[in-house]
């Protein structure tokens, strides 16, 4: 027969050691209780207080190709990548992005740009239609940092913007942002991500109406006809 003080003292490990496997559990990013998926919105796509005036459209504007985004080496999965030290990747067990960020960032840069009218048109390929200039992006980072507090969201989306038939580098931009997020979970860093996003998106859209402001300020005239 079991002693109601050995029961007791029993009792109590058990209650001890439950308590620290919470507490592990609740310490443990990678640790989640069900499986969820989140998307990529933008949260908005741009923020259109901070683009400039738009370029008038004429028939001699040119038609952008947006190839689809490329993503570095351990950013080109759905899973979400966090970090607790430099150069350490780690992800969520339980929570994955809905796609590939690369996919879906895609049509949100189709989105962004189309919000400042600068092209006869817009294209994400695969398309048959063909364009003067091209647009190759690639995703360098995207992760949430738990190496401080609170936690942020790291992006940061690498740019070229390409004449498609000199093959020639018009402009080149990395955009880099970091964005707290609003508690330090999977759902945290999904709501920080998408804010960041939003905060890239603008600047790609800015980035590329200055360079075709540029390129037209520096298109040489065509010479007049005899006739």
């Amino acid at each position: 027969m079991i002693k109601p003080s050995v029961f007791r003292l029993k009792w109590l490990l058990a209650s001890v050691l439950f308590a620290l496997l919470g507490a592990c559990g609740a310490l443990n990013p990678g640790r989640e209780s069900q499986r969820a998926f989140y998307s990529l919105d933008g949260a908005g796509v741009v923020d259109a207080r901070m683009l400039p005036a738009p370029l008038p459209v004429s028939i001699a504007a040119p038609t952008l190709i947006v190839n689809p985004p490329h993503a570095a080496a351990g950013f080109d999965s759905q899973r979400i990548i966090y970090v607790r030290e430099p150069h350490r990747l780690e992800y969520f067990a339980n929570s994955e992005w809905a796609d590939t960020p690369a996919r879906m960032i895609a049509p949100l840069i189709v989105a962004a740009l189309e919000k400042n009218a600068t092209f006869r048109a817009i294209l994400l390929t695969p398309s048959a239609a063909v364009g003067e200039l091209r647009l190759d992006v690639e995703i360098v980072r995207l992760q949430h940092e738990f190496d401080r507090s609170p936690s942020q969201v790291r992006f940061t989306l690498r740019a070229y913007l390409i004449d498609t038939e000199t093959r020639q580098v018009l402009a080149r931009e990395e955009f880099d942002e970091s964005v707290p997020a609003p508690h330090d979970t999977p759902y945290g860093g999904v709501i920080a991500a998408n804010n960041a996003v939003q905060k890239v998106m603008t600047r790609l859209a800015v980035f590329c109406t200055e360079a075709i402001r540029i390129r037209r300020q520096t298109a040489s005239p065509r010479p007049k006809s005899d006739n």
